[in-house]
């Protein structure tokens, strides 16, 4: 991911940064690690603290509020990114932000990690579906997997093309692996909007269904395909 961002978007040093969520740092680290300069905007103060707090003093200018509602200078930016977090934004005024924000010849990059790969194997989630299928349904329907989420992210960046700021958006595929053992499994599931929707007992039940089988049924390490979705486009001349 930031091999793309540095070969064919300019991350390295000096680069100016605009990270929109950045949430606890998982992307501003390395960003800075690449000598850039990060501003970052992040709605939850308590997600802004705990970045300050990994940072170096005055490594990285965070900005405490929703981005739809920050004063953003103009063509101030070389690079504007968002890693899983730009489908919070009302894009109606989020992506003509992005674009005031970004200097000619500047790119803006939004990524999102699926917890799925529907054209790969998942055995975890094939020992998973039987115990679903019995308990909640809903769950397995099309409109929850993966596939749904690839053409809502697709549909999503149709908008930047309508913007009339950017040139062709581009769309990079990066398939991996995530490693997992039964509890940490159990805490990324938990995350899933559609099982923090569940009600209790039941949603308590199936976390500890995941536990177990990923405990019983591999043996304590569950190997799952995993996919970020990278979507990149190039600010126009004004």
């Amino acid at each position: 991911m930031f091999e793309i961002l540095a070969e064919r978007c300019g991350l390295g040093p000096g680069a100016r940064v605009l990270e929109i969520g950045p949430g606890t740092g998982q992307v501003t680290l390395p960003i800075l690690g690449r000598g850039a300069r990060v501003t970052a905007v992040e709605p939850g103060a308590a997600l802004a603290r705990r970045l300050a707090e990994r940072t170096t003093p005055g490594a990285v200018e965070v900005i405490v509020a929703p981005f739809e509602e920050v004063e953003v200078p103009e063509a101030s930016f070389d690079l504007v990114v968002s890693a899983t977090a730009f489908h919070w934004v009302d894009t109606s005024v989020g992506l003509g932000k992005c674009a005031r924000a970004l200097r000619a010849g500047g790119w803006l990059a939004l990524w999102w990690s699926i917890w799925g790969d529907p054209d790969r194997p998942d055995p975890f989630q094939d020992a998973l579906r039987p115990v679903l299928r019995a308990k909640a349904p809903h769950l397995l329907r099309e409109e929850s997997g993966a596939r749904v989420y690839v053409r809502d992210l697709a549909a999503r960046m149709t908008r930047i093309d309508r913007l009339g700021s950017f040139g062709p958006v581009s769309h990079e595929v990066l398939r991996w692996e995530g490693h997992h053992g039964p509890t940490e499994l159990r805490r990324i599931v938990a995350t899933f909007a559609q099982w923090i929707a569940l009600s209790e007992p039941l949603r308590t039940e199936l976390l500890d269904d995941v536990e177990r089988i990923a405990r019983h049924d591999f043996g304590g390490t569950v190997h799952r395909p995993y996919q970020t979705r990278l979507y990149l486009a190039q600010r126009l001349a004004r």
